[in-house]
């Protein structure tokens, strides 16, 4: 039996795209709350990116105002060191000259422990890295461009020259 009713196939007409609505209607309240639930997200990842950041900053600014506290602690004993002989009234020079070489001997250890050491390149040839010739002098005996002499000597640190010494060569 057919059902010529045309109220009845309208309403099932009616019920397909009011279903599809709905259904679509839930669909895009679904995707809302996940829109909002995945900005919540990024902005809690946000913040904590910034706090993460200024955490940082704040690290970084702590260790560039305290980096020189160990080595300024190791140099506490050669300033008192250096005091001490100051506050003697009496004493003979080849005591002085031993206080003041035991004292320049802790302080070339404790530059050394932290990455400092001297280029005294004396009876080397001459290295241009390294040293910077300020007189040529007669050295026989001596190869050319051998350095004969230090006026000053130079110093490295951590492999990174700080400062060249300067030498006197041998002439050719």
């Amino acid at each position: 039996m057919q059902n010529n009713d045309p109220t009845t196939s309208n309403a099932a007409q009616g019920d397909a795209p009011n279903a599809e609505l709905e259904a679509l209607k839930a669909r895009i309240a679904e995707l809302e709350a996940s829109n909002v639930e995945l900005r919540d997200t990024v902005l809690r990842e946000k913040a904590e990116i910034e706090n993460q950041r200024r955490r940082l900053h704040r690290d970084v600014e702590q260790a560039r105002r305290f980096a020189n506290e160990k080595l300024l602690n190791e140099l506490l004993p050669v300033y008192d060191g250096l005091e001490r002989g100051l506050q003697v009234e009496s004493g003979d020079v080849a005591s002085m000259r031993e206080g003041i070489a035991l004292t320049l001997k802790s302080l070339l250890k404790i530059a050394e422990n932290n990455g400092l050491v001297q280029v005294d390149p004396v009876g080397q040839p001459l290295d241009p890295e390294k040293h910077h010739a300020v007189s040529m002098v007669d050295a026989p005996g001596t190869a050319p461009n051998t350095v004969v002499s230090v006026l000053q000597k130079g110093y490295v640190l951590n492999d990174r020259l700080l400062r060249p010494a300067l030498v006197a060569v041998a002439k050719e």
